[in-house]
């Protein structure tokens, strides 16, 4: 007979870690194998619910009064182990009404092994409600499974999450053939969707009209300007490069996206200004990750960083009355020493070619990618990904967020 502390705890902390693991797989110093361990505690209490049975669904319904990621997550990895319909019926059900219920929803179609969702995706796809079809695409997608038809039929749908979804499963799938439905798509009235489609029609070999939308985002002020900067970045000649982020250097609210936007640049050309903003302690640190980005050296292997400065400013404190809770995205990052990372540029500059595009220490390779995805850091890994992509269009966009065991297994049958 389970016993109901164990079981509850069990819940808690698979809740718990999920929610964690959000972080995680965006951290610019967690590799495959930090992912790794991180799951392999998650796999354990979703284990632990599992062996409990019914009792332990009565745990997960009971932590859904809170209604959060982590809780819709864990619920969902328990009703679909247990093939409980009617449990997945609510879940589904309240996904729809509650947002952080469907991102934990979701995240659990794309935890599961695919086997435990034969027949679940395919009613999913086949059904009237535009989310449950959304929710039967990103199971395909994340499971590698060609949805390609469901999403082309999803474009000409009235609800934009639905294209939008369908845009980027088109996109992650590599499905050139459908580029055409893409570009077409960069017309939606829906900006988001619009916006989507140019990503998608990139991605999948569009050089003209989608590079020219992503341009224009890039220099609006908007949700998606980081974004479309990034993807621009990777595709600019040097004459372009240098207008970007000129333009950037105007606008002295924009000093982060301009050091993020020089390494996802790789020219070294940039990198004694790089060097001086290690000096600026609220840009020093995200001045080194664009170093690495740059050349691939590890500040931190290479003995090139320092302690933190005294009055370094930290996370978001515990204090409860403080409303700022945003994290620290540079938590992680090691603190460069301006000093001796001078001193190993002016030893090593020559080993590359200004006016030149690199990344992580050479020109943008299949082969290089490859390796990135294997030993990188998880914001390393997600410019690898889209790099593939960029020079192969039709390759899967590699999910550097799925399950660690998964990505493994997908890495070691890579060429």
């Amino acid at each position: 007979m389970p016993i109901a502390d164990v079981v509850f705890r069990h819940t808690e902390e698979a809740a718990m870690l999920r929610n964690t693991r959000s972080f995680v797989v965006r951290a610019p110093h967690v590799a495959l194998r930090h992912l790794a361990r991180q799951d392999e505690r998650l796999a354990a209490h979703l284990d632990g619910m599992a062996e409990a049975g019914d009792f332990a669904a009565r745990a997960a319904g009971a932590a859904l009064e809170r209604a959060g990621v982590g809780e819709a997550f864990a619920a969902t990895v328990h009703a679909i182990g247990n093939r409980d319909a009617a449990a997945l019926e609510r879940l589904l059900s309240l996904a729809e009404a509650l947002p952080d219920a469907a991102r934990g929803v979701i995240s659990a179609f794309g935890w599961v092994d695919a086997s435990s969702l034969r027949g679940i995706t395919s009613r999913l796809l086949e059904s009237p409600t535009p989310f449950r079809r959304e929710v039967g695409l990103a199971s395909c997608a994340m499971h590698r499974v060609d949805g390609s038809t469901a999403a082309a039929d999803a474009l000409g749908d009235a609800d934009p999450g639905l294209r939008s979804r369908a845009l980027c499963v088109i996109a992650q799938q590599g499905r050139t053939g459908l580029l055409a439905r893409c570009t077409g798509a960069m017309a939606d009235a829906d900006p988001a969707c619009a916006w989507h489609a140019a990503r998608a029609a990139v991605l999948l070999g569009d050089r003209h009209g989608a590079v020219a939308a992503l341009h224009d985002a890039a220099s609006a002020h908007g949700d998606l300007r980081a974004r479309s900067l990034d993807l621009v970045l990777k595709l600019c000649e040097p004459g372009e490069t240098h207008e970007h982020l000129k333009a950037l250097s105007q606008e002295p609210d924009a000093m982060r996206m301009l050091v993020r936007g020089v390494g996802t640049a790789g020219d070294p050309h940039y990198v004694p200004w790089l060097l001086q903003q290690m000096e600026v302690p609220a840009l020093a640190r995200l001045a080194g990750e664009s170093l690495s980005l740059i050349t691939g050296i590890d500040l931190s292997d290479a003995g090139l960083e320092r302690k933190p400065p005294e009055d370094a400013e930290p996370g978001p404190s515990e204090d409860p009355g403080d409303e700022d809770v945003s994290t620290d995205e540079d938590d992680g990052l090691p603190w460069p020493d301006p000093q001796r990372v001078s001193a190993w540029w002016s030893a090593n500059a020559d080993r590359w070619q200004p006016g030149a595009r690199y990344f992580m220490g050479s020109p943008p390779a299949v082969e290089r990618c490859i390796e990135v995805l294997r030993a990188g850091f998880q914001r390393q890994r997600g410019a690898a990904a889209e790099h593939l992509c960029l020079l192969r269009p039709g390759t899967w966009l590699f999910p550097t967020r799925a399950p660690a065991w998964r990505q493994q297994r997908w890495l070691d049958g890579a060429h």
